[in-house]
Order: C-alpha cells, then structure tokens, then sequence
C-alpha cells in the first residue's frame, strides 16, 4: 500500500541523503548563529529536526502521504542558508530571506529533478516557504491578515509541527520563548477561522478585497458589480497558453505581448523596446476595457509582481480577474517548447523557472491550475 504514495525517496539515512542529493551534502559547510543554533552546522540542525518530527505523536497520526510531505519539507526548510548565510563578524551569522529563496529552490528540485505531483509540491514549497512564520508572526505589522494569507497557501496544523521541531531540533537559550510564540501563532490561527483550513470567504471578490484594501475588514461582503472578465494566463514560454486559448473557443480578443513585440521587431532582450511594448500591450488592454469587454492578456506572468500590475490595472476599471496558470511535466515542457515557432534557449527556461512564482487565492478573484 506505501507505493501509491509519492516519497522524495525510500531510504532516509543521512550518508545517503548526502551522496545522492548535492543539497544535502552543502549543508555540512554552512554554519550557523551559535546564539540560536548551538549545535552547529545546517546538516546538524537539519537532521535534528528530523529526529524531533519523527518522535511526535502528532506526527506519528498523520497518514502515510502526509508524512512524506511534511518531513520532505523539513529535510528542505534550510536549503537556502547556503546562498543566504552572512557572516556579520563576532560569531553573528544571519541567513535573511533563506526561507523564501528556499521556496524556490524546492520548487526546482521537485520538478526538474524528483517530479512530484503539483499539489504535494506546492505544499511542501509552501511549508519551505513559511516555516519561520509561527516563530515570529507577532512580529509582523499585521499577523491577521499574515496567518490568514498563508492558510490559502498551507496546512497550517503541519506548519505547525514543523515549526515545532525546528524550534525542537536546536541547541538554543530561548527555546521556552519559541515554543510559546508556536502556541500563540496557533491561537492566532483557531480566532482567524482557518486552524488546518483554508479561510473561508463570503465570495471571491470578498477575499480579493480583503488582500487588496488597507485596513480591510475580513468580513466585509463587497457587491459583484463587474464591468468585464479578463483572464490573465501565466506560464513559462511552451507550457501551451497559446493551446489553451485555442482549446476555450471563445471570441475574446487577445492581447499579446510577444506578438506585438514580433510585429515591431523588437529583440526579447532589448530592455527599452520591451518597456514601450508593455505600455502598448496596456494600452490595447484600455480600449478593451473602456468598453467593458472580456480579452485575454496572453504572456508569461511568471512573478507576482508582474502580475499585480496587471490586476491592478483591469481592476481600476471595474473587471473582474481570472488567472489561469499552465504547466506541463518538465519532459513534456521542454519538447513542447523546441516544436514552437519561436523556442526559447534552454538555459533561459531554467533561469525563468528559477524565479517562478505560482499564482495565489490573494492575487485575483479566481485562480485556475491547469496540469498536466
């Protein structure tokens, strides 16, 4: 029965974690705070916290795919303290934005090296990504509205147990103060509605809202009073957008940077021509909205940040926003995108993958995944 479940591998023993993964092996030469990790390097911190995830009972209960998950994720928490780990001097080590460049890197390796369905890598990219949370969320300017994102992103109650054995799995002066930052971040979450759950929201546009209106209010049930629909496709170039769009039979127009960008000859690496094509890839978009009508905005979208200059575009003029997100198997990607009229070096494609990030519930007032 174990082999219907997805494991990153069957044989956990640490010398052979580290002769198979190159990752494994380089947390042996990166030390570490010896104020907040006593017991030295982020091997011995990692196996660590391995040995205290699998000594709970809580973890013991969970069933067999869930524990692959999460002890995936914590084999995985601190893989970026290699390229984040700073020395200050005076034996002070600081490794500031491990976690989120973390997120990224598992994301890669259970892609392109270990496929992994969608949804258990995102989780685990996921947990990765928001392991030091329940140590330090009352910390945040707004913990709420922090804990309620991630609920949309995690399962909290294994956030938790992670962030419990990390806390567990160190030698450190403060540990009483970590366990009791834990049990409040737990708290937190139970008064939020979304204790190993997702928030729930009285619509779409009531979260949207909620994530994209200071000092919103998690209840407040805005009317769905839109002028148009516009679907935002994201996606690395040959993970089949232009298929998809096919696939709809739909009469929405489309507005496409790549093809504009074709038109007027601009190369993909020309900086200045690329902004000017975005302004009039905008300005098409205008001429759709103004008059209220659907299109679609056909480009990689690959970064929140790109894409949230987009919503907040469509949305100022009274659109609600779809995002649909496609990929393919890595295999498949890569053939797809060789059989492409305009194939991008391979190369390029890992560095792009490289900086992915997965479109979220926070970002529009629906989200589609499309794999496979």
């Amino acid at each position: 029965m174990e082999n219907r479940y997805w494991k990153i591998t069957e044989d956990k023993n640490w010398d052979t974690l580290r002769n198979r993964f190159s990752w494994v092996a380089d947390m042996e030469r990166v030390e570490q705070h010896s104020q907040h990790h006593a017991e030295g390097n982020v091997a011995i911190h990692t196996r660590m916290v391995l040995e205290e995830l699998k000594r709970t009972e809580d973890f013991s209960a969970l069933d067999i795919q869930e524990q692959e998950i999460l002890w995936t994720a914590a084999l995985l928490h601190d893989v970026e303290k290699r390229s984040s780990s700073c020395n200050e001097g005076n034996g002070i080590i600081s490794a500031h934005g491990h976690a989120r460049k973390g997120e990224y890197t598992a994301r890669t390796i259970l892609y392109k090296e270990i496929p992994v369905p969608f949804q258990i890598r995102e989780q685990i990219a996921s947990l990765v990504r928001f392991h030091g949370l329940p140590l330090w969320v009352m910390e945040r300017a707004d913990p709420r509205k922090k804990v309620i994102e991630a609920s949309l992103r995690v399962n909290t109650y294994w956030l938790k147990l992670l962030a419990e054995a990390d806390a567990r799995g160190r030698i450190c002066e403060d540990l009483g103060q970590l366990l009791e930052n834990i049990e409040l971040f737990e708290l937190l979450y139970r008064e939020s509605g979304c204790w190993k759950e997702p928030r729930h929201f009285a619509s779409p546009h009531a979260r949207f809202r909620y994530f994209h209106t200071e000092n919103s209010y998690v209840e407040y049930i805005p009317f769905d009073d839109f002028k148009c629909e516009v679907i935002l496709l994201a996606g690395l170039p040959g993970m089949g957008k232009d298929y998809y769009m096919e696939s709809l039979k739909s009469d929405y127009p489309v507005v496409s940077p790549d093809a504009l960008r074709r038109k007027y000859k601009i190369n993909p690496t020309d900086k200045s021509g690329n902004g000017w094509i975005i302004q009039q890839a905008k300005e098409e978009a205008r001429v759709w909205l103004r008059k209220g009508e659907n299109f679609i905005w056909n480009a990689t979208n690959i970064t929140s940040l790109m894409r949230s200059q987009l919503v907040d575009l469509f949305t100022d003029y009274g659109a609600k926003v779809k995002i649909v997100y496609l990929e393919k198997p890595y295999d498949v990607w890569r053939k797809q995108n060789m059989n492409r009229p305009y194939p991008v070096p391979e190369n390029v494609l890992d560095k792009m993958f490289g900086k992915l990030e997965i479109p979220q519930l926070t970002e529009a007032h629906e989200v589609e995944y499309i794999i496979g």
